[in-house]
């Protein structure tokens, strides 16, 4: 995780520790942080070009810990949904045979609906499903001086499953992992498509949560 996004994880610890104080009665809301290894699938369509033939799977981007807020909402005690946000991201691109292409930047809120199963042994396990929407943009990406171009958005499913370990006092250490699709084409820039980076991150994450 860089220095900006472990600053922004220990403000919003900070602030959120309000949420940690005895209250008569717990709220709807839910307040999280959680530390998050985003791990890419790393999955692409053969494609040819500079006169090569790429192998399925040659276009890579990198895994790395974001920091990850969210806050839900709670209708009854079993159904809330949920909306799972970070900080603006910025990842590398790599083609196998070739190397380094460049980054390119992303914001990817997600809002889920979410079951919560009945409490066992202090552990209170949910699922959850709902959609993803990655916004892409400051694109810097070049192969032998021809500069790529990707789509400006991706919009797919997501899903959850997690639990949280009740620690008293409205607050609960949170254990979570998310799945979504997130699909980007590759083209030359002004022209023709190359191919379709599958990325479909895993997402696994630990954290604190505060009811009020």
């Amino acid at each position: 995780m860089n220095k900006a996004s472990l600053a922004c994880a220990l403000v919003a610890a900070a602030l959120l520790s309000e949420f940690a104080r005895p209250a008569a009665a717990a709220g709807p809301w839910t307040a999280r942080v959680r530390a998050t290894y985003l791990q890419m699938a790393d999955k692409s369509d053969a494609f040819s070009a500079l006169g090569i033939n790429f192998a399925p799977d040659a276009v890579a981007i990198n895994s790395k810990w974001i920091p990850e807020f969210d806050f839900s909402y709670r209708f009854t005690e079993n159904f809330s949904t949920e909306l799972v946000l970070t900080v603006p991201q910025s990842q590398e691109v790599t083609l196998a045979g070739v190397g380094r292409l460049g980054k390119f930047k992303h914001l990817p809120p997600t809002l889920l609906a979410q079951y919560a199963f009945a409490p066992v042994s202090g552990c209170r396990p949910y699922v959850g499903a709902g959609l993803n929407f990655t916004l892409i943009y400051d694109t810097d990406l070049k192969v032998a001086a021809v500069p790529l171009a990707l789509e400006n958005h991706s919009l797919g499913a997501a899903f959850q499953a997690g639990c949280d370990i009740d620690l008293g006092n409205g607050m609960a250490l949170n254990l979570d992992a998310k799945r979504a699709v997130l699909r980007s084409d590759v083209s030359v820039k002004g022209g023709p498509r190359l191919t379709t980076a599958k990325l479909d991150p895993w997402l696994f994450s630990v954290g604190l949560g505060w009811r009020f």
